[in-house]
């Protein structure tokens, strides 16, 4: 059977291909496979720069030749390494044997045996993987990201004169604006962008338990920690973690993920607050010919979009707890859970972007309704109680809250007449009644 968006299993791959599968590119088998490819044609070419001594004469032209192999990968080429995996039973190997058959057709057959010299699958895994994920987060997740938080940045100012009335335990409280509201989102999401970037993508890379032992034993004068450093930094711009066991121990790649879960909350925070402020009837939907908003009742427009982006936010969060949970563990010094976890990290990824996109399209199909907002404010005159008992504790007035409380913890509704006649019955200075009679639910928003 032929896979198509209508019998995927996973809705990745099925209703929300086109907007996750820009990660196909370093999230799928083939991608994967392709990664491996790289890192092995990488690595003998960073031995014939040492070179080995058997190395020394190796045509340094064919460079761009080997390089091309990686480059120029096609789907046939992964089908032919998954053939040779069926003959193998372990996928680094065939890649391993594929890239013998290349030398075979480069005429280069005497240097074969310097692939994969010296090392263990997982020196390939460990910085294919990180050099994946790192990719995938400069070409598709971090553009996503800003395209998010830049909307709200325009929202920002936009609404930055917008007053409100805000809601504390579900509750009428000090009044604020919009756009200062979502503001708070903006800073949330770009202090935690900023501990994403202070995250090194980390790789291993330093033999069957991580200590060059084979490299060591064939040439034991050359500093293959050195070289390791050099190679996993300088030619795959990861960050070489050392000493390991055969695996890189993936704290830092839990970090990544965590980090990616707070970012992933907080658009999941927003997400309810602006599905509140649309029951609330703050914001209209536009409307677009032809959809449908509820199957039963044909006024609905429904908040579909902040529901979506929510729900595959969370499923995101959980995968990427499970791997931030999971991954740093390792029974002595490998056991091959991660193996099987980790190809699943382009999951979580897949549902990220998906909810991010469908926040953006949700925050773009917004329109304010002001007379919302300045009716709430109108009939809840009891929030600027806060403001009239702070002056009167400015002017040493006796038991300013206990008279205020006096006034709105009553049953009876506060309007700006109650307001004012209370105000006419303090022992004030008329300045002051009349700075107090100033202030309105419109007004007292604070900074």
């Amino acid at each position: 059977m032929t896979l198509t968006q209508l019998n995927a299993i996973s809705p990745i791959d099925g209703r929300y291909r086109n907007k996750a599968e820009a990660l196909s590119t370093y999230f799928s088998e083939e991608a994967l496979i392709k990664y491996r490819v790289l890192v092995e044609i990488e690595y003998f070419i960073a031995l014939c720069e040492i070179p080995l001594p058997q190395l020394n004469n190796f045509d340094h032209t064919l460079f761009d030749a080997l390089r091309n192999i990686y480059k120029e990968f096609t789907a046939e080429d992964a089908l032919q390494i998954k053939t040779i995996e069926s003959v193998t039973n372990h996928d680094v190997k065939a890649v391993e044997y594929f890239i013998k058959e290349k030398f075979d057709a480069l005429n280069i057959s005497e240097y074969k045996e310097f692939i994969h010299f010296g090392l263990t699958s997982q020196d390939i895994n460990n910085t294919a993987i990180p050099l994946s994920i790192k990719e995938a987060m400069n070409d598709v997740y971090v553009p996503e990201y800003f395209k998010t938080l830049n909307t709200l940045k325009e929202l920002v100012i936009e609404w930055k004169d917008i007053s409100m009335l805000a809601r504390t335990h579900g509750q009428p409280a000090s009044p604020t604006r919009l756009g200062k509201e979502i503001d708070v989102f903006v800073k949330r999401l770009e202090e935690q962008f900023n501990l994403l970037n202070d995250i090194p993508s980390a790789a291993k890379f330093g033999g069957a338990t991580g200590n060059y032992n084979a490299h060591k034993v064939a040439y034991p004068n050359i500093d293959w920690k050195a070289f390791g450093s050099k190679f996993v930094q300088e030619k795959l711009g990861l960050y070489h973690s050392f000493p390991t066991t055969q695996i890189e121990h993936y704290d830092h790649m839990a970090a990544l993920f965590d980090c990616l879960k707070r970012i992933n909350t907080i658009i999941i925070d927003l997400n309810r607050d602006i599905w509140t402020y649309v029951s609330m009837d703050y914001f209209k939907q536009k409307i677009k010919k032809g959809e449908v908003g509820s199957s039963a009742m044909p006024h609905k427009v429904n908040p579909i979009d902040f529901e979506n982006s929510e729900g595959n936010l969370g499923i995101a969060n959980a995968v990427f707890e499970h791997l931030a949970a999971k991954l740093p563990i390792s029974r002595l010094q490998r056991d091959l859970t991660d193996s099987t976890v980790l190809r699943n990290a382009g999951v979580p990824f897949a549902h990220t972007i998906i909810g991010f996109k469908s926040t953006l399209k949700g925050l773009n199909k917004l329109l304010l309704n002001e007379a919302k907002f300045n009716e709430d404010l109108e009939n809840n005159w009891a929030v600027v109680a806060e403001a009239i008992q702070t002056i009167l504790r400015r002017e040493g007035y006796p038991n300013p809250y206990e008279a205020l409380k006096g006034l709105t913890r009553t049953n009876e509704r506060i309007t700006q007449q109650s307001i004012s006649e209370f105000i006419d019955t303090l022992e004030v200075s008329n300045h002051i009644k009349n700075e107090l009679k100033n202030i309105t639910p419109s007004n007292y928003t604070g900074i």
